[in-house]
């Protein structure tokens, strides 16, 4: 690839699932699983690529709006995401939470809590989970933070040491993906994308494969980023 470079910091949307089931007339539940299936085929893509962080929303704050069915799926979905700790060790990826801990169900915060401990010490690379999780509510969070802490001055770089993507060497997003044909961002890391790049698929989550993303960062690199210069 030639241009910039690769992103640093890769933030993906995933979006389509239930369209992607209802048209091929399977179980949302099914849509949901095959959509976490691409989400780590093409997390390990980017990785052995050398990008250093991906960040993926997996349930956010407006999510609890579905039936509670599906909700319970989707939990128990990410429960699974914890039941190999090896391939974290292996390449050293640092695993983070983003979003609120107080709805989660108990034992999912457990094993979230024990990811994050058990690698807390990496810094080779970094996996971002958002789980209820919002943009609005992150910033109010941390603004509710700083009262608490008393601070009394605020500046951007003290502020966002106060939201969920602190103490990462690359917070901010270069590149943000969206699968599923939706042109928005529904309030998606908003204090960290300012300046990323918008990539919008028209490919459901689960058609979301190392193939395609490699077309988005060839995109991506012959790009010309001028920050506001």
């Amino acid at each position: 690839m030639k241009g910039s470079g690769l992103p640093n910091h890769i933030a993906i949307i995933p979006d389509g699932n239930r369209r992607w089931a209802k048209e091929r007339n399977l179980p949302t539940l099914e849509g949901h699983r095959r959509g976490l299936d691409a989400i780590l085929k093409v997390g390990r893509y980017l990785r052995d690529k050398g990008v250093i962080t991906l960040t993926a929303w997996g349930f956010s704050t407006e999510n609890w709006n579905r039936s509670q069915g599906e909700i319970n799926y989707l939990m128990e979905l990410f429960m699974h995401m914890f039941d190999d700790l090896k391939e974290y060790k292996k390449h050293e990826v640092r695993f983070t939470h983003l979003g609120r801990k107080d709805r989660l169900p108990k034992k999912l915060i457990e094993k979230i809590s024990f990811f994050e401990n058990e690698t807390a010490n990496y810094n080779k690379y970094f996996f971002n989970l958002a789980l209820d999780y919002g943009g609005r509510d992150e910033i109010m969070r941390a603004v509710n933070r700083c009262l608490d802490e008393e601070v009394k001055l605020v500046d951007q770089e003290k502020f966002a040491q106060y939201l969920d993507t602190s103490n990462q060497p690359y917070p901010y997003p270069d590149l943000v993906v969206r699968t599923g044909g939706e042109q928005r961002l529904s309030g998606y890391l908003l204090w960290q994308i300012e300046y990323a790049e918008l990539v919008f698929l028209k490919e459901y989550l689960p058609d979301l494969t190392p193939k395609l993303m490699n077309q988005v960062l060839e995109d991506y690199v012959n790009r010309q980023r001028r920050f506001g210069r």
